[in-house]
């Protein structure tokens, strides 16, 4: 009889093992070195070839690891491009972008970063390895540009993309010197950052770190962020189809903050944002601390906006809210409302103990579109100036507590406090 009961074992392993394998594929078991591709990981051949043919092998199979082990690989850019995937750098391993500006423009003359997936589900970064964006070349023009107010003479690359995708995590690794933002998920959902590394010089030019772009269910926890600019900046700057808001459910907890901007919204926020928290995080020697920006010209609705349990040391700003960017004018009259008018409402601050080496900070809304329902509980700060509220309605402070050295500790003007 030939059943399938007493039908020889190698007749059966040859039936079952392309399911198993699929299963383990699928399930990401399948490992794909990048060593075993041809890359050298000695910091002087050009390593992103060989990595490249193991992300391309793991796509064909369905899914799995691609594996950095300990190693230096100079690499131009890469792309991710199957679901299931994950690339992880083992510790000692060390992904460095070359220096090259060409590199990072493809052949259709689009530039794009060391890092790249576009339209994947369920992409990942993780292990303790580091991504170095080599970014130091590219920083001096900038800082010239900045500094004559003449245009930047090139665009710069954007370290780590994730586009379109669902199901996104980074993990442990460090991301450092990225040439502009180093970590930057676009119009994705259900994201993960979580204990992750990235620091830039205090003067690298518009390193934020990282930056969600009309992205909703976002998670970014337990990070250390020590950078040029943002150090998380949530960006609105289209509409979502289906989405009344292009940014919303996004946490910010457990964070650190060293140089860097603070953890901002804006500048662009035409698209809407909602239902972003921060909590429990502390800042040491930012720029800003908590800020929201935008403009008449790109503002939206931001709502249902929370700040709780947070420390501040030598913060120049320590609440920096406003309906302008990048400054508060002395005097500006009220303009017609236009569907780019900025409208905040629903922000509340609470449990925050902030000292100033400046101002307090400031919470000012437009004269046409005044920030609506603004809460302040068990807020102490230090400051040598006070804190600024203006063109704001339905403002509640309760145990707020603004030690100035100058002037009033807390400045009204058009605001209607309860």
């Amino acid at each position: 009889m030939n059943t399938r009961e007493n039908r020889p074992l190698n007749s059966v392993l040859s039936l079952a093992l392309p399911a198993l394998l699929q299963c383990c594929l699928v399930s990401g078991a399948a490992t794909f070195d990048a060593r075993d591709y041809g890359a050298h990981g000695d910091g002087r051949t050009l390593d992103s070839p060989a990595i490249q043919k193991a992300i391309n092998a793991c796509a064909k199979a369905g899914g799995g690891t691609i594996r950095l082990g300990p190693g230096t690989y100079l690499s131009e850019p890469l792309f991710l491009r199957g679901n299931h995937t994950t690339l992880q750098l083992d510790a000692g391993a060390i992904l460095q972008g070359t220096e090259e500006f060409t590199n990072y423009r493809n052949s259709k003359g689009k530039i794009v970063g060391l890092i790249n997936a576009t339209r994947l589900t369920d992409v990942s970064i993780t292990g303790a390895g580091v991504i170095d964006g080599a970014g130091a070349p590219w920083w001096p023009a900038v800082r010239e540009a900045k500094k004559t107010g003449a245009p930047e003479p090139r665009q710069r690359p954007k370290m780590v993309n994730f586009k379109d995708c669902h199901g996104v995590t980074v993990r442990d690794v460090t991301l450092q010197n990225a040439p502009s933002f180093h970590l930057m998920p676009v119009d994705c959902d259900d994201v993960l950052i979580d204990h992750v590394t990235i620091k830039a010089p205090a003067d690298s030019p518009n390193t934020d770190a990282i930056d969600p772009s009309a992205c909703s269910n976002v998670r970014i926890l337990n990070c250390l962020l020590d950078v040029g600019d943002d150090n998380v900046a949530v960006k609105a700057g289209h509409t979502v189809p289906g989405r009344a808001f292009c940014c919303q459910d996004i946490l910010v907890s457990n964070c650190v903050c060293l140089h860097g901007h603070g953890i901002s919204i804006g500048s662009e926020t035409s698209g809407g944002v909602t239902n972003f928290r921060v909590v429990h995080c502390t800042f040491n020697g930012t720029v800003s601390g908590i800020r929201i920006k935008t403009t008449r010209e790109k503002g939206g609705r931001v709502e249902n906006i929370s700040y709780s349990d947070l420390d501040m040391k030598n913060v120049k700003r320590p609440i920096d809210i406003a309906c302008y960017y990048p400054k508060v004018p002395m005097d500006d009259p009220a303009r017609p409302i236009t569907a780019t008018t900025p409208a905040y409402h629903g922000i509340r601050i609470e449990n925050l103990t902030g000292e100033s080496p400046e101002g307090a900070g400031l919470l000012v809304g437009l004269p046409e579109s005044p920030i609506r329902g603004l809460t302040l509980s068990n807020v102490h700060l230090k400051a040598v100036t006070g804190l600024l509220v203006e063109n704001a309605e339905d403002v509640n402070f309760k145990d707020v507590k603004v030690e100035a050295q100058q002037g009033e500790p807390v400045i009204i003007k058009n605001a209607k406090m309860h």
